[in-house]
């Protein structure tokens, strides 16, 4: 795997920072449920050491992912940072001992979250910081987060946080967060089979603001469909490899951040970059947001 082959490249707007469209996402370097270290941590420490090797230079991570597991193995495994790596954390949750995910978006929380990344992945400063809404249900809920960016900015001001973006968010936020300080990219769900964020994709491509779906491949309960399994196979593809690949072909701004613990998981991730998409394979692919799909929201 080369650079090249990585989904080309994308640079996140008024900043420095260019990365290979095909990142990855260590959620999944914790244990079971998030949850604890993992069962075989030097496993954890190599899909790290194979991402960087083929090119990655984009991982996202949140401290409350563990909580604190998944940013100490990404010290352990790859500090000091290869110039170019950009780590993309998160706030606005926390863990608490029933493992349950909670909201944490009071100044006090929000402050200590950032020095609790700051001192996990070993660094004085992060690149990008995404705050990220908690909501009662599955997706994004309206309300006001002008206090919480506000937090952030000032964070940003003291030199502690680079840049900003936002995590499972609707439109109208967006705007009311771009009001206040700049935001360099969005992470919200979005899949094959979940389509809600089409329009805001397209208005961000022409802000240039890079989209980050989680859950690319449906999460915790994987994409189910009749005609992804057939192209899957017309293509001499593993059905996840063809619904990363779409994504990729969505739009230039996608960015990707699929997560494994697993070395050939993420070598079969990583290869889906390579993968072309015919308009006859696309257009079928798009129809299966309107399909009766198995997908967790």
């Amino acid at each position: 795997m080369s650079e090249a082959t990585l989904g080309g490249q994308f640079t996140f707007p008024g900043t420095s920072l260019t990365v290979q469209r095909m990142g990855y996402g260590a959620m999944q370097l914790a244990g079971p449920g998030v949850w604890g270290p993992p069962k075989d941590p030097d496993s954890a420490i190599a899909v790290l050491h194979e991402a960087i090797a083929a090119g990655v230079n984009h991982i996202d991570t949140a401290n409350f992912y563990g909580p604190h597991v998944t940013n100490q193995i990404i010290r352990q495994a790859l500090h000091p940072y290869t110039s170019g790596v950009v780590i993309v954390t998160k706030l606005g949750g926390r863990r608490p001992a029933d493992k349950s995910w909670q909201p944490a978006i009071s100044p006090e929380e929000l402050t200590a979250g950032v020095h609790d990344n700051l001192r996990n992945l070993g660094l004085e400063a992060l690149d990008i910081v995404n705050y990220r809404r908690m909501g009662s249900g599955h997706g994004p809920e309206e309300g006001s987060i002008a206090e919480q960016v506000t937090v952030l900015a000032d964070l940003q001001n003291k030199g502690l946080i680079r840049h900003i973006g936002l995590s499972n968010v609707t439109a109208a936020q967006v705007a009311e967060a771009q009001a206040i300080t700049g935001i360099v990219c969005v992470q919200n769900n979005y899949n094959l089979a979940h389509r809600d964020d089409d329009a805001l994709i397209d208005d961000l491509a022409r802000q240039g603001i890079p989209y980050v779906p989680f859950f690319p491949l449906g999460g915790f309960t994987p994409l189910q469909s009749s005609t992804l399994s057939t192209v899957a196979v017309r293509l001499g593809a593993t059905p996840m490899q063809v619904a990363l690949a779409w994504l990729l072909h969505r739009s230039p701004n996608i960015l990707l951040i699929p997560g494994t613990s697993s070395v050939i998981h993420l070598r079969e991730n990583l290869a889906a970059s390579q993968l072309m998409l015919s308009s006859e394979t696309l257009e079928d692919l798009d129809g299966i947001a309107d399909e009766s799909v198995t997908v967790e929201h």
